[in-house]
């Protein structure tokens, strides 16, 4: 790839894509090759060209996009960057296309078009830096990824704890993920037990998003998952997805753990932010926790992890050979925030460890 990033451009509103590319060509790293209608005059444009990034709509004539992505996927595997409506119905639609191989979503609404797409164009610039930078390979077969100044940390929504938690016998599981972690996470719960630890879970995904993807892991899994709704309690057996553009904190009351669910500004440059789970985790669980930072651009969770370690919790990362981006592990592991870094496919063994009970690393009788 070479030092500008090649984008092509498959939508069939004009407007849509007189926007995009506006807001793409002030980028001083990206080059929009084209902007074409639907996915045939885009197979044309790239006999003569290919892409770096593929910005997607998925409801075109002639072909529709979740079509046209698994094509791609099978002749020539490229990032590709889903654009999609605010609905239900767009929604779901979406999360087909993850399960494809799409990288990132930037979400679309159908009134206010125009004046969306130039309020999130770092949003925009970011999703396809952060395509741009994926291990295709990790995305064959199977997210959003705002950038906005200034970067705040998980001090805007609550302080640090002073003091390690209690141990306990109820064991909480914490994940961070993004780019590519809507794969990473489908192969981990799907591995899962249905008696498992409670788990608290970040992927960096769009609002009205994160319950289609919660509802698809929901038909896949044997425990149960859910987008976290606020009081909700954790318990055994169930997964908690923050919603998108909500931040989710653990908090403890007595013995029982539930999730707040809270407005506030953007931390880490995300919303939900990795780190405020991770210190809300750190503040209220300790070394009852086991910390989890899997694939994605950035250094979201990467400090909260490092506070989950300093208070005595179990923390992991995913190895740089299985991530789609090795951004947040990378940096996590560069703190000296990580106990083990593993292959995505050895994470979930880790977690039944809890369930068993087992102190040995070495002990491989998972089952």
């Amino acid at each position: 790839m070479s030092t500008r990033i090649k984008v092509l451009i498959v939508d069939d509103s004009a407007v849509v894509r007189q926007v995009l590319t506006t807001v793409l060509v002030q980028a001083p790293d990206i080059d929009v090759i084209g902007a074409v209608s639907d996915p045939l005059f885009a197979m044309e444009r790239m006999r003569v060209q290919w892409p770096d990034v593929i910005v997607l709509d998925v409801e075109m004539p002639r072909m529709d996009g979740i079509t046209f992505l698994k094509k791609i996927m099978t002749e020539r595997p490229t990032p590709v960057v889903i654009c999609s409506t605010l609905t239900e119905k767009g929604a779901e639609t979406t999360m087909q296309a993850l399960a494809a191989g799409a990288a990132c979503i930037i979400p679309k609404p159908k009134l206010g078009l125009k004046q969306f797409l130039q309020d999130s164009a770092e949003d925009l610039v970011g999703a396809v830096r952060a395509a741009a930078q994926a291990n295709v390979r990790r995305l064959v077969p199977s997210i959003n990824l705002p950038v906005v100044a200034p970067k705040l940390s998980a001090d805007a929504i609550l302080p640090a704890s002073a003091y390690a938690m209690a141990e306990t016998t109820e064991r909480i599981v914490a994940i961070g993920t993004s780019t590519g972690g809507t794969q990473a996470l489908e192969k981990v719960l799907t591995a899962l037990p249905r008696v498992c630890p409670g788990l608290v879970i970040v992927q960096h995904m769009p609002e009205k998003f994160t319950e289609a993807f919660a509802n698809r892991l929901n038909g896949l899994c044997r425990l149960e998952v859910r987008e976290a709704k606020n009081g909700d309690r954790v318990i055994p057996g169930l997964a908690l997805i923050a919603p998108g553009g909500r931040h989710m904190l653990l908090k403890r009351s007595g013995a029982q753990y539930h999730v707040d669910i809270i407005d506030g500004p953007l931390v880490s440059r995300h919303r939900p932010s990795v780190d405020v789970l991770f210190r809300s985790v750190a503040k209220c669980a300790g070394k009852n926790a086991l910390g989890i930072i899997m694939t994605g651009m950035g250094d979201d969770g990467a400090h909260g992890i490092k506070e989950l370690h300093d208070m005595g919790a179990r923390t992991l990362a995913q190895d740089e050979a299985t991530c789609v981006v090795y951004g947040m592990p990378k940096e996590a592991v560069k703190l000296g925030a990580v106990d083990r870094v593993l292959p995505l496919g050895e994470i979930h063994l880790e977690i039944i460890k809890i369930v068993q009970g087992a102190n040995s690393s070495s002990d491989k009788r998972y089952f």
